[in-house]
């Protein structure tokens, strides 16, 4: 996809653009803008935002980041670690472990969760009367 315009040799790209080519909504990219997870977005003389190669790739960080499971929140610290990540290796180590920690827990709950609805099923499966199933996930009744 070419971008709209060349700048200081540098593509910039419109915000339909950036859209199409890393799968964010407008609204998304404006709403980074706004939270100040990307700086202020250069703008045509027309008003019309213009993306950057580092604007593209900060986006990618935010992406990838989000797959990891880190908030906006998290992820705005890691982009102020990402400006000198050598200095921010402790505390960017210290809020992987958290998050690490919370994976961890979060399997733990799935697995708790896998083997309750494996014994529900087992149970439908060799109930003759009433469901099991529904008696399970209602839970209160006696």
């Amino acid at each position: 996809m070419a971008g709209i315009m060349k700048s200081n040799s540098s593509t910039l790209y419109r915000i339909s653009d950036v859209s199409k080519l890393l799968g964010l909504s407008a609204d998304t990219l404006r709403y980074y803008e706004k939270i100040s997870l990307l700086p202020k977005i250069q703008r045509s003389t027309g008003g019309i935002r213009l993306y950057g190669d580092s604007d593209l790739s900060r986006l990618r960080f935010i992406r990838r980041a989000q797959t990891m499971n880190f908030t906006l929140a998290e992820i705005g610290d890691l982009l102020k670690m990402r400006e000198d990540p050598q200095h921010a290796r402790d505390s960017v180590r210290e809020l992987t472990r958290i998050k690490l920690a919370a994976v961890k827990q979060q399997l733990a709950d799935l697995d708790t969760l896998r083997k309750e609805l494996q014994l529900l099923v087992n149970l439908c499966t060799g109930s003759k009367d009433g469901c099991p199933i529904i008696d399970g996930i209602d839970g209160e009744k006696s």
